[in-house]
């Protein structure tokens, strides 16, 4: 009777005790889930210029942190056309190094304020949250933001001859020699900010025997070249 007794005994306590941790997990599972979860928000950079009788006139990129966002090249007398556009993350974290050195564009004048010819109104923005700061110039002295500019220069013209090229392979075979050379001397100036994206045209075209042979084989050197370098 003495063992019946205590196992009875142990039986409530342990039912006590299972009632109690059931209570509090019950207790902090209300409570993580009361916590309201925020999204992380990514903050996003967008170059704009505006030149007329330029080629092309209208350029606006904007990326965020992780090197995705848009591109839109364009005449000023077309609509506007905003493409999906990706670079590497090295890359994009070089872009939002040099604007926090430009304290992401808050209270920054970086006009040279001299009489200059129009080489285009740049606008460079930072958006974050609900957090925005702008900054318009057409010339600058400043180091950071003439490399911020090169960068997205380099990123149109990237992004125009690859354009140029696989247009060129679709409906112009003949002309695809001419796009190369461009593509050549932008490469040998160092222009194009990452040529690796480049390759897969550059190999289709390469391999395809529908192409002149003077072509394919500049296609073949010029992704040599950027494979040996990278």
């Amino acid at each position: 009777m003495f063992g019946s007794r205590l196992r009875g005994i142990f039986r409530g306590v342990t039912l006590v005790g299972l009632f109690a941790i059931s209570c509090a997990g019950a207790s902090v599972a209300a409570t993580t889930t009361s916590q309201p979860i925020s999204a992380p928000t990514s903050a996003t950079i967008t170059y704009r210029k505006i030149f007329k009788t330029s080629f092309p006139e209208f350029i606006e990129i904007k990326l965020n942190q992780q090197g995705i966002g848009t591109a839109d090249l364009r005449q000023l007398d077309e609509d506007a056309n905003p493409q999906p556009f990706e670079i590497s993350a090295p890359l994009a974290q070089k872009i939002f190094a040099l604007a926090a050195k430009l304290h992401n564009f808050q209270g920054i004048d970086l006009e040279v304020h001299r009489r200059l010819a129009n080489l285009g109104e740049k606008t460079l923005t930072y958006e974050s949250g609900g957090e925005t700061h702008e900054t318009k110039f057409n010339y600058t002295l400043d180091d950071s933001a003439a490399q911020l500019v090169n960068v997205f220069e380099g990123l149109a013209r990237q992004s125009t001859d690859l354009s140029d090229l696989t247009r060129t392979m679709r409906y112009d075979r003949l002309g695809v020699n001419d796009v190369l050379q461009t593509i050549d001397a932008d490469y040998d100036h160092k222009l194009i900010p990452e040529p690796e994206r480049l390759l897969p045209a550059l190999d289709q075209l390469a391999s395809d025997d529908k192409f002149i042979d003077i072509a394919r084989q500049r296609a073949r050197a010029l992704a040599a070249r950027i494979r040996s370098a990278h």
